[in-house]
């Protein structure tokens, strides 16, 4: 246990250094930008990141990178030692190290969701309190069913759907494993588990219901992403490789390889039968999907399964070369602490200058990880909103303007504007005074698109995104006087 828990608070260091150290990425400037109140859901996913984030900006009175993410780094620890409970009911305490140490060498988990903002965060916390309750009201490994941790299974069930839609996915195959094992199933006889499935409906209905409010957007942004018409044959390959990078490929292997071994043994190994049915279909679905989808399958979408297994993985690390799984862990985990040192490096004191200088401005990598406070002195007096064209430039500008302390509405003229439809909708801009962001390249284009929409529309002043002196991007804009309608 002493083990776990110096390798727990080894990672958390790491994460809390590269949380203070970078500035948000495009995903996590939108969050913050978008949400200006608590609600019961938002249109990307439901409440638990909003509220983490918005809580830590009012607790805190400042929306400073560190202050935004804590929530999410503390969580990282929670996950990391709950997946040493679950890996050590189920196959011991030298196993639940294992598993810890593999979640914390893979960077997806580790990095991504173990320090920035982002809704996989309070799902890995949740699901793994769902698998820990859900192993205890069942009786593994021990047979012997505790019946109220079902109150408990449901109650982090409805958490995890509150945290993002695809923990259903993990979900149904947990409640698939239960209903395919024959002990299991003399379990749902009893009124506990169905108990716990109303406690988890129950929690998740406010998101349902604020989608009932507004016209199903939510549902039917997610549920867009696997419509399409076209055949890919080879895209599940590259779907699989790509969440192999991110997971580590030599911690995806084996765990691929004990996936299909649990299904190999069935339901008479029933540890190793749960973790492989909550797996699964993650695992599957956004591979196949990909044959077809139009959209582009983001790899960190399967995770939630590859979550599932890392139990597994430390069970079989325990019947490996201690020698062997000791340098291994060691190497990844020192690659992966150099990446994280490397980016807290490059965005404290920037690129050298003979790399800095070879992109030109608005081509640099670093403006995803730096912040655009810049922008903030150059803002014009008077102005009522700031409209971008695309809800990520409006997530970086709105950031920005948020962490300098300059509260203006910030909104998108566009088709995909997000969050931002809400948190400030176009319509409540009429008769105002609005800076329109038009993006290097664009300006004629925007003026020509937006001029009948003001009752004046000028040229206004350049916003420098700016990186320790050099310059990353030049931001041209306009000043539209009296909007007149809506942009179409």
């Amino acid at each position: 246990m002493n083990a776990t828990l110096l390798v727990v608070l080894a990672s958390l260091c790491f994460r809390f250094i590269l949380a203070g150290g970078s500035g948000l990425g495009i995903d996590e400037s939108y969050m913050v930008a978008a949400s200006s109140h608590f609600a019961a859901s938002y249109f990307d996913h439901p409440l638990a990141s909003w509220w983490l984030e918005l809580g830590a900006r009012h607790v805190f009175g400042s929306a400073a990178p560190l202050v935004v993410r804590l929530p999410f780094v503390l969580l990282s620890g929670v996950s990391s030692w709950l997946l040493y409970l679950v890996t050590r009911r189920l196959f011991g305490a030298k196993a639940g190290f294992w598993a810890v140490v593999a979640f914390s060498i893979a960077p997806v988990f580790s990095l991504a969701f173990g320090s920035w903002v982002l809704p996989d965060g309070p799902l890995n916390a949740a699901l793994l309190a769902f698998l820990y309750a859900l192993i205890r009201a069942l009786g593994l490994p021990e047979r012997k069913p505790a019946p109220y941790w079902w109150l408990a299974a449901g109650l982090f069930a409805g958490v995890a759907m509150l945290s993002k839609y695809n923990a259903a996915l993990v979900l149904m195959g947990a409640a698939l494993s239960v209903v395919l094992d024959p002990a299991g199933r003399r379990e749902l006889g009893r009124p506990w588990p169905w108990l716990g499935v109303l406690l988890a409906l129950l929690l998740f209905s406010p998101v349902v219901i604020w989608n009932a409010q507004h016209h199903w957007a939510s549902f039917d942004y997610q549920g867009g992403r696997a419509t399409g018409l076209r055949l890919r044959p080879l895209m599940p390959l590259s779907i699989w490789g790509g969440e192999a990078l991110y997971v580590l490929p030599w911690l995806w292997a084996p765990m691929i390889w004990l996936l299909i071994r649990a299904f190999i043994a069935g339901a008479a190994q029933r540890a190793s039968w749960l973790l492989g049915w909550a797996s699964v279909i993650p695992v599957l679905l956004f591979a196949v999907v990909g044959l077809w989808s139009h959209t582009h399958i983001l790899f960190h979408w399967a995770a939630p399964g590859y979550l599932m297994l890392f139990p597994l993985l430390g069970d079989w690390a325990v019947r490996r070369s201690p020698r062997l799984m000791g340098t291994v862990a060691a190497i990844s985990g020192g690659l992966l602490a150099c990446a994280a040192l490397l980016i807290v490096g490059l965005v404290q004191f920037g690129l050298p200058p003979v790399l800095a200088n070879s992109f030109k401005p608005g081509k640099s990598p670093m403006l995803q990880a730096v912040d655009w406070v810049s922008i903030g002195r150059a803002m014009p007096p008077g102005i009522d909103a700031v409209a971008a064209q695309r809800w990520f430039d409006a997530g970086k500008i709105g950031y920005a303007l948020r962490r300098d302390g300059i509260d203006i509405p910030v909104t998108v003229f566009g088709r995909a504007p997000h969050q931002f439809v809400f948190t400030t909708p176009p319509q409540s801009l009429l008769g105002k005074t609005v800076l329109l962001i038009a993006m290097p390249g664009s300006s004629t284009a925007t003026w020509n698109r937006f001029a009948p929409d003001f009752v004046s529309l000028k040229p206004g002043p350049v916003l420098p995104v700016l990186d320790h002196g050099r310059i990353l991007l030049l931001i041209p804009t306009f000043i539209g006087t009296d909007l007149k309608h809506i942009p179409g």
